[in-house]
């Protein structure tokens, strides 16, 4: 099964959050889930905001973040490009849905990737990511 998971789930992986349980059980089993330079970037923003909301102290966003990189190194993740066609596709399913989903940028590129790469299936928290990828046939949680 192929997935792709938007940085937030990514994050409910190795954060704590009202989330986190739903994103453990998912990942129960290990799937093969795409990590592009986009994800790397949210996880960064994600980290420091943690640490800015004191959520996490700078020592512990350090720690989760060498997790990230030893479950990298392990091959956890499928660490890939972002795909050449994805902005392209993410402007048109900004044209085709933004006026009546409100979709943002990051909502479309992340479905765009996922489109791309041909994955089966689609797992997000975010309720407007989560339609898009739905209008566009791809499962989600």
């Amino acid at each position: 099964m192929k997935v792709y998971a938007d940085s937030s789930f990514i994050v409910s992986l190795y954060v704590a959050d009202i989330h986190s349980p739903s994103a453990d059980r998912m990942f129960r089993n290990r799937p093969p889930i795409y990590f592009t330079p986009l994800h790397f970037a949210e996880w960064m923003h994600a980290l420091g905001q943690q640490v800015f909301r004191k959520n996490l102290s700078p020592a512990e966003a350090k720690r989760i973040g060498e997790q990230l990189n030893a479950d990298k190194g392990a091959g956890l993740w499928l660490e890939t490009a972002i795909p050449e066609r994805a902005f392209d596709l993410c402007a048109d399913l900004a044209r085709r849905y933004g006026p009546k989903l409100g979709v943002r940028t990051l909502d479309s590129l992340h479905v765009a990737c996922a489109l791309e790469f041909k994955a089966e299936q689609f797992w997000t928290f975010d309720d407007r990511q989560g339609k898009l990828a739905k209008a566009e046939g791809l499962k989600t949680n």
